[in-house]
């Protein structure tokens, strides 16, 4: 398991686990250090950016 929980804010996944930025750059998510970032759900981001959430975390979890 990844430790990552789709209600994390962006901010919290980068300290927890920065490995996962690559996958993140990959999905379109190109701001990863902004200000709303920070206080963003990983799930809100992906309802942003017209992702997929579940085969987001599929990704997150094979890391």
């Amino acid at each position: 398991m990844s430790g990552v929980t789709k209600d994390m804010t962006i901010g919290e996944i980068l300290v927890k686990k920065p490995e996962v930025v690559p996958v993140l750059l990959d999905a379109g998510m190109h701001c990863l250090g902004c200000p709303a970032s920070q206080a963003e759900s990983l799930e809100e981001a992906a309802m942003v950016h017209g992702l997929d959430i579940d085969a987001l975390m599929a990704q997150i979890e094979a890391l």
